[in-house]
């Protein structure tokens, strides 16, 4: 069931009065059995996988609480513990890779064998990939970790830690919420909160506004070009990447939008995922700002047990290098994915390295740091290394991101001037609706530099504050790109 369908609609609005209107032992029951259909909707057979992690993570924890409830001595605790953890993980990221993965490495070896000249048969599955599988996996992964840490004491209640796992709003594509943060939540009796709805139904609001306005608009002109690159090159190939760079964007953080309104609403807080990811100044930066559940995920759960940056600086290098590898294989079993994860591992390298010599220069020629054009040149600088980056991550193939890195530069600027622009996918009228829109988008940013956006809004006038309230909605109504099947489904679903 995606968020901009008709049948979320109803689905939501139902969810929300039954919540309310059970009492509080029946609370999380309801919330379970919603969230569970609203995942059986895409599959019902993906019901299985999340339950099997679930009672996976579930019996790790409560493991781990009984092995510290023993006398026995504490290196033998230790390692009952570990091997609880390594059960969990193995057993999960074993179905994770089952699914995800399998016939990636399988082809992979096959093609590499053929080079070396050993001919080897393929031994594929015809497997579907569940939507959100290594969301809700690394969430209830996470648990097992907080559990061993002694973050969070095991949860008895094994309904209450289904629903941990399995919560609609955040099920398919995040935030990737920590037990810590959102388990406590499902003890908690809600009750209807006037000021908690009008702010999260602004937040879903402003949440479709990305997705349906900006990012399924977008994603036409980025499908023409990047679905037949070698029918276009120089400035039509870097167009389509900003618009990309923008779809992603706009469709990722609507989707995060939309899911912490909604859980809001319902009365419960996510954690931020994004945060003006193209205002960043670094790519450090960037990835504070980007995703912030999975990036805090890897550091917390990798780069520290790696030993982060405790161990000299080369290892520093390598721990960065193996996080940002793996992040790229996390989001896609395809090896443009990689590349697209060790660019930016490069990226954040050579930031390391080149460190004192940026501080060098800025003090030889007396740079100020702090003015507006030298910030305005670092962003810039910043959104042009991570739009080359997506390139990788948009590109069907290897061979389609080779020809467009070739080809980015090919002086012909008149393929974008004048009526040349509309044969890209978008008419006049959809391009200038885009390009306004994404004014509106950064405007936003801005706004977001001071404050909230739902606590801009809450402080305006009345008349304005409903004026934009209707505005939004009226915009959402006539200006979304409706009836593109194939665009509305959120990019993040397929990791």
């Amino acid at each position: 069931m995606l968020f901009n369908s008709e049948q979320f609609l109803l689905f939501f609005p139902t969810v929300l009065i039954l919540f309310f209107i059970f009492p509080k032992k029946l609370q999380w029951f309801w919330l379970l059995i919603v969230s569970y259909y609203f995942y059986m909707s895409w599959n019902p057979s993906y019901a299985i996988l999340i339950f099997i992690s679930t009672v996976i993570t579930y019996l790790s924890g409560i493991g781990i609480g009984q092995v510290n409830e023993s006398n026995e001595h504490q290196f033998i605790k230790d390692r009952k513990k570990k091997l609880y953890v390594a059960t969990s993980f193995i057993l999960n990221l074993g179905i994770l890779f089952f699914f995800k993965y399998y016939n990636f490495f399988n082809q992979s070896f096959v093609e590499i064998s053929q080079i070396l000249g050993f001919e080897v048969q393929s031994n594929a599955f015809n497997i579907l990939l569940p939507v959100g599988i290594s969301f809700y996996t690394f969430q209830a992964l996470s648990y097992t970790m907080d559990v061993y840490r002694s973050k969070i004491k095991p949860e008895k209640h094994f309904g209450v830690y289904a629903l941990f796992v399995s919560f609609f709003p955040q099920l398919v594509a995040g935030p990737i919420e920590r037990s810590v943060n959102l388990l406590p939540q499902f003890k908690q009796k809600k009750t209807f909160d006037y000021e908690r709805v009008k702010s999260g139904l602004l937040l879903m609001l402003w949440g479709f506004f990305q997705k349906v306005v900006i990012a399924d608009r977008l994603a036409v002109l980025v499908n023409t070009v990047y679905n037949e690159p070698h029918s276009y090159e120089g400035s039509q190939l870097i167009l389509a990447t900003v618009f990309f760079s923008f779809q992603i964007f706009c469709d990722f953080s609507g989707y995060s939008d939309i899911a912490i309104g909604a859980s809001r609403v319902l009365g419960f807080d996510l954690m931020k995922n994004f945060d003006r990811p193209y205002f960043s100044k670094s790519i450090r930066e960037f990835w504070r700002r980007w995703h912030i559940s999975l990036s805090t995920w890897f550091r917390d759960y990798l780069y520290f047990p790696l030993g982060g940056n405790r161990l000299g600086q080369f290892k520093v290098y390598r721990n960065i290098m193996i996080v940002f590898l793996v992040s790229g294989l996390w989001h896609g079993a395809n090896w443009t994915f990689v590349i697209w994860g060790g660019l930016h591992g490069v990226y954040l390298v050579l930031e390391e390295v080149l460190k004192p010599l940026k501080e060098k220069i800025n003090t030889r020629f007396d740079f100020k740091t702090t003015g507006f054009s030298f910030k305005l040149t670092l962003v810039l600088f910043n959104f042009i290394l991570v739009a080359f980056a997506w390139i990788f991550f948009r590109s069907n193939s290897i061979q389609d991101s080779f020809y467009i890195v070739q080809n980015l530069f090919v002086n012909n600027f008149s393929k974008i001037v004048g009526k040349e622009l509309f044969t890209l996918g978008l008419d006049e009228y959809d391009f200038k609706v885009a390009i306004a829109s994404l004014i509106i988008l950064l405007s936003v940013h801005l706004v977001q530099r001071k404050t909230s956006l739902t606590k801009w809004v809450a402080e305006q006038w009345l008349p304005i504050r409903w004026g934009l309230y209707i505005g939004l909605i009226l915009t959402i109504l006539i200006f979304g790109f409706y009836g593109q099947n194939e665009k509305a489904q959120f990019i993040y679903f397929q990791f």
